[in-house]
This record gives C-alpha cells, sequence and structure tokens, in this order.
C-alpha cells in the first residue's frame, strides 16, 4: 500500500493524499519522499494545474514521525537516510496553485503544510496545532503565522495552544468550513472555478498574491537562528522519548542555571 495516493483527473485537477490512517499520517521518511515525487509530477506536469492537498483518517497529519525520529536517534527528518530533498511543495516554488482539504487534526508539521497552501477547507471541529514549543523548537518562527494572524493569536499558536478550525475560520485563516461529507466536493468546486480563469491570469494571480503574503520572519533570522541553540540540546530528544512512551517529559531546560539569562535579545534596529 502507498503511503501517498495520487488521482489525475481529465479535468487538470490532481488529488495528493496522504494515506497512513493509523499513524495519523505523521511525516515519516517514505510518506516525505511519496509527498516530494508527488509534488515533482504536479510540477513537471503540462496537463494538471490545481492540486488538493488532503489526507485519510482522523488526522490530515500529525507532523514529525515521532516514534521514527527516537528509532533513529535524531529529532527531526534532517540526515534521514534516503530522504529526498527536491520537494516543490516544501521549497515554495511551484507556480500553480494548491488547495488544502484539512480532514482531521494538523499538527506541527501537519500545520506547516496547511499554512503552505494558497487556498484552505477545513471540516468542522478539525484541530490544529503549531507544536514546535513542545518539541524544543522555536514556535511560530517558520510558519511566518505572526504575518498572516494577529500578533495576539499568533502567540496563542507559537506557544502550541490548539485551536479548532471553527475559530481560525473566523480569524480569516480558512476560506471554507464544510461537513465531512462535503470536504472534496467543496475542495473540487474550488478547483473547477480556477480552471475556468484564463491560464496566464491564473499564474499571474498567484505570483502576485503570495508575493503579497505577509513576510516577518526574515527579520529575525539572526535571532531566531542564536535561540535554536540556546539551551539543553538532550531535551530536543526527550520530548519524543516522552511522547513514543507515553509518560510526562523530563526536561533539563539549561545546562547552566545561568544560561537563561543570557537569552539572545533582539537588538536594536533589527
Amino acid at each position: 500500500m502507498s503511503y501517498v495516493e495520487i488521482e489525475r483527473g481529465d479535468d487538470g485537477v490532481m488529488v495528493i493524499r496522504m494515506n497512513r490512517p493509523e499513524r495519523l499520517n505523521a511525516l515519516g521518511t517514505d510518506i516525505r519522499n511519496g509527498l516530494a515525487d508527488a509534488w515533482c509530477e504536479f510540477r513537471d506536469s503540462r496537463d494538471l494545474e490545481v492540486a488538493i492537498f488532503t489526507g485519510t483518517g482522523r488526522a490530515f497529519c500529525a507532523g514529525e514521525d515521532m516514534k521514527e525520529s527516537v528509532e533513529r536517534g535524531r529529532a527531526g527528518s534532517a540526515g534521514a537516510p534516503g530522504l529526498k530533498t527536491d520537494n516543490p511543495y516544501n521549497d515554495g516554488t511551484l507556480d500553480k496553485p494548491v488547495i488544502v482539504a484539512i480532514n482531521g487534526f494538523a499538527m506541527g508539521g501537519g500545520f506547516k503544510l496547511v499554512e503552505r497552501a494558497d487556498l484552505r477547507v477545513a471540516v468542522r471541529g478539525a484541530t490544529f496545532e503549531s507544536s514546535e514549543a513542545k518539541r524544543w523548537l522555536l514556535g511560530g518562527y517558520d510558519h511566518g503565522v505572526n504575518g498572516n494572524l494577529p500578533h495576539t493569536v499568533a502567540t496563542e499558536l507559537a506557544f502550541a495552544f490548539r485551536f479548532k478550525a471553527e475559530r481560525l475560520y473566523e480569524l480569516g485563516f480558512l476560506n471554507r468550513l464544510v461537513d465531512a461529507e462535503e470536504l472534496l466536493p467543496v475542495a473540487r468546486e474550488m478547483a473547477a472555478h480556477l480552471m475556468t480563469l484564463p491560464p496566464a491570469s491564473r499564474v499571474n494571480t498567484l505570483t502576485l498574491m503570495r508575493a503579497m503574503r505577509p513576510r516577518v520572519a526574515h527579520q529575525f533570522e539572526e535571532l531566531a537562528a542564536q535561540l535554536k541553540d540556546h539551551g539543553a540540546k538532550e531535551d530536543l530528544m526527550e520530548s519524543r522519548k516522552a511522547f513514543a512512551e507515553k509518560r510526562p517529559p523530563r526536561f533539563k531546560g539549561w545546562d547552566h542555571p545561568d544560561d537563561r539569562k543570557r537569552t539572545p535579545k533582539l537588538q536594536s534596529g533589527g
């Protein structure tokens, strides 16, 4: 069974579906490689112009496959043997619109996949979480949520509070909120509308709208790089081991008590 399924329609629409429901479509190496292949095919196809991105089961995507990380002994996917690096969706290099159809939980890296899409449809009751802060990573920075949502809401997301689809719809983060049986039909309706537009208009409008997305994170790259190295690095794996072993984490926090006082700060004019 493939962990990533593809439907290639005669209408110019490609459906990319993550299909490992027993692991909540967590981003293990196999799913990551399957997605890389699917997005490369979508990019290179002359017949497929709009993508619908979804999942199976009760989750869209649970983010990092932490069980795989624990088995590998390293947090995240960096350095995983055989991991494909050419993924135009992750790289932001597609010139074709992507509609994400969120069928359930979108956590951590799964939330990131949602944020990258151009249009977003979600089922009622779907749960969202920007999980990085729970895993000794920098909450909010990679998602760019500070530029897309009010600062207080972005801060809440950055601290790994969970959000329901209804609230994110009210905040304008989601385009459509639907019952489960309407998820794919509504996404297909949106794709069909995009396909009625002149090709050049579709490409040019997409390029302009992406360029107009608020970009805040790049202003803080230097500070973010310092903060990612600030603290006891053992906690990176501790959070994942605790998850895999179904126990509360036992965080160290700092290599030395005074390290907390040395937390990097944004320099004036930064």
